[in-house]
């Protein structure tokens, strides 16, 4: 479960960049204030706010290939947001479960905080991504 609860504070902290361009670290920091994540769990969750934005562009070109009737831009921001932090674990992360955990934690988050079809679009797109990797 702390796991998810680095990734839901990765999500929201690429959430807050995306829609009022905040200082990620800044934004990161005051997140973690909020949560009880343990040290590892928190060099996860950076690791993953880093990674995400170093490759935004390659990431954002990656959901666009696999995505047949919405830009990037167009998606919610929820759903953009989750699958950039779960491309970037399915493409960019070494660990061998890591793009099905990845593709598993991103739908549960997009259930909490997404709407009422957001599972569902999330899941079919980072399927793609994941059975398109190469």
């Amino acid at each position: 479960m702390s796991r998810r609860k680095a990734r839901e504070i990765a999500f929201k902290v690429i959430f807050q960049v995306d829609q009022v361009n905040a200082e990620p670290r800044t934004a990161f920091e005051y997140l973690l204030e909020e949560s009880n994540l343990t040290e590892p769990d928190s060099e996860f969750a950076w690791t993953l706010i880093e990674g995400c934005l170093t490759h935004l562009e390659p990431i954002d070109q990656c959901i666009a290939r696999h995505s047949t009737d919405w830009t990037v831009e167009r998606m919610s921001s929820t759903d953009r947001n989750l699958m950039r932090l779960a491309t970037y674990e399915i493409l960019y992360m070494e660990e061998v479960k890591s793009a099905a955990i990845a593709m598993d934690e991103a739908i549960e988050i997009s259930k909490k905080y997404g709407e009422h079809n957001s599972a569902a679009f999330v899941n079919a797109i980072l399927d793609k991504i994941n059975r398109n990797r190469s």
